[in-house]
């Protein structure tokens, strides 16, 4: 009742900035920016309004951050693009956006979510600034905080485009071939702000990564040159935890060695806090560890 009464009334508030370590390298943190109750209840208004539009807009094969798309779909795609002996799309544009959601610009966001009603609000959003302990209040000009409930659709509205930029082509023809990609053309596919673009050449896999830089440039973002690189799929390439590797005509995709250790390092913690329990606990705390690894 409180959110529905305020709702027109609501000015929101700074978001608190909290550093966790990253999944893949925990010596590094990641920034998070975690908003009010109340501005929470108000993202989960507006996002449950602007999602339905922009479901009928996103781009075929982006998977991250969507209802009822996750991680496997984003690799069954990518198993029926390289699959078989006869692939033709055999070079990998394995690329990574430097900080996404940190580097969002505003005014191509904004420009992006047209007459849309809230849209004031989510400007408001975006210019609400942070506060950090030890460090107080800073503004925001760019950004859209990580950890918000509308944050990850906005940062899909921010990267809506991108497959047409890298020049993906889809047939426009109805019947069986109907949503197939033309031939010649790359295929991209994005989960949030990873990607992966597979090409016939490595020529095609260059031009696209200049069409890409051209296309992110306004937007404020860049690519991370230390995660983004041309490589033939017989050399094999990781994305979202899976290696993707070519032996002779067979596409082989499996959990990749950092996958691996990641979860391997977690049980021998899980396990060493567990030393002297009994067989029940043990179970009951390594089952939800075990089980979305198995099923990978």
């Amino acid at each position: 009742m409180r959110v529905h009464r305020e709702a027109s009334s609501w000015r929101p508030r700074p978001v608190k900035r909290v550093h966790i370590p990253k999944a893949g390298n925990r010596a590094k943190l990641r920034p998070l920016g975690i908003p009010v109750i109340a501005d929470r209840c108000h993202q989960g208004r507006v996002r449950n309004a602007l999602e339905p539009e922009w479901e009928a807009r996103f781009e075929p094969k982006s998977y991250g951050f969507r209802p009822g798309r996750g991680c496997h779909d984003a690799m069954s795609a990518i198993f029926t693009v390289c699959r078989g002996p006869r692939a033709k799309r055999v070079w990998a544009l394995d690329a990574d956006l430097a900080a996404a959601f940190d580097k969002i610009d505003h005014s191509r966001l904004l420009e992006a979510l047209g007459s849309f009603p809230a849209r004031d609000m989510i400007r408001d959003w975006l210019k609400a600034g942070v506060f950090e302990a030890g460090k107080g209040f800073a503004p925001t000009e760019e950004s859209t905080p990580q950890g918000g409930v509308i944050s990850p659709l906005l940062l899909n509205i921010a990267l809506h485009g991108l497959e047409q930029a890298a020049g993906v082509r889809y047939r426009l023809t109805t019947g069986v071939h109907a949503g197939e990609t033309m031939p010649g053309s790359p295929v991209v596919i994005r989960y949030a702000d990873d990607m992966i673009a597979f090409c016939h050449t490595q020529r095609q896999a260059q031009q696209v990564t200049a069409r890409l830089t051209e296309w992110l440039t306004p937007r404020g973002l860049v690519f991370n040159e230390d995660k983004t690189q041309i490589v033939h799929l017989s050399e094999g390439c990781d994305f979202l935890g899976f290696t993707i590797r070519r032996y002779g005509g067979k596409l082989l995709i499996k959990p990749s060695k950092a996958a691996i250790q990641r979860i391997r390092e977690r049980l021998r913690a899980e396990t060493h806090a567990l030393r002297g329990s009994n067989a029940a606990a043990v179970i009951a705390a390594l089952t939800p560890i075990i089980r979305p690894a198995f099923r990978s």
